[in-house]
């Protein structure tokens, strides 16, 4: 997809729970793009909202660990609502290791939060530009991972919820929809990642580094 130098017509999404960082990683966007639109967002819930609706959406800069998705849970969640949109994963300098597994999942870079400001500026030109880094090599993984991907954003929500240790009817209540349907989409998910059971998809997306916040396990109410 071609960019114009200046981003107009743009919009980039940071999701922080920091307002500072977030400010300090709109000033990198802007040094990029200075005509892009910025959207901020401080938890996972508002920033799938967000992603969901805009227009023109270029680039996620997501922090690691948010109040309400901890792992990659945010970032498998931002990919399968936007699979079209490169997500730079932003993080502590003691994360770096693990933030750059979260490419099987769907991130396509990453930014330490100790980066100056020339740095982050040139990580948000390379992702723009469509450069990516590669996971390490797991071929176990990285088959479970491409299986995760298969997932539509409704079935990810439901695995969210079973990772959760939520009922069907908890399950249902969360989303606004019917049991049946989560029964539907749990039959769908075992499916699609090859198990034959709750507890093994609970296994297969822990594996690949998906946990969440146990204190906030609803994080698609609006």
């Amino acid at each position: 997809m071609p960019h114009n130098s200046s981003g107009d017509g743009e919009t980039i999404l940071i999701a922080d729970d920091h307002p500072l960082f977030r400010q300090a990683l709109g000033l990198a966007v802007s040094g990029v793009r200075p005509q892009a639109h910025i959207i901020e967002a401080g938890t996972i819930s508002a920033a799938t909202n967000a992603a969901r609706t805009a227009t023109g959406l270029a680039l996620i800069l997501l922090d690691l660990n948010m109040p309400d998705a901890e792992g990659f849970m945010g970032v498998a969640l931002m990919h399968a609502q936007r699979p079209d949109v490169p997500i730079i994963v932003v993080s502590s300098a003691e994360a770096a290791s693990a933030a750059k597994e979260a490419v099987r999942v769907g991130a396509t870079g990453f930014l330490g939060k100790h980066e100056d400001l020339a740095t982050m500026e040139k990580v948000i030109a390379a992702a723009i530009a469509g450069e990516r880094i590669s996971p390490p090599a797991d071929e176990p993984l990285d088959t479970m991972a491409s299986k995760l991907t298969d997932l539509t954003p409704m079935q990810l929500q439901v695995l969210h919820g079973v990772l959760a240790g939520r009922l069907n009817k908890q399950i249902a209540h969360d989303l606004g929809i019917a049991i049946p349907t989560v029964k539907a989409h749990m039959t769908a998910i075992l499916r699609k990642l090859d198990v034959s059971n709750r507890t093994q998809a609970v296994l297969a997306a822990r594996a690949l580094g998906l946990t969440l916040n146990q204190q906030s396990p609803s994080v698609f109410n609006s």
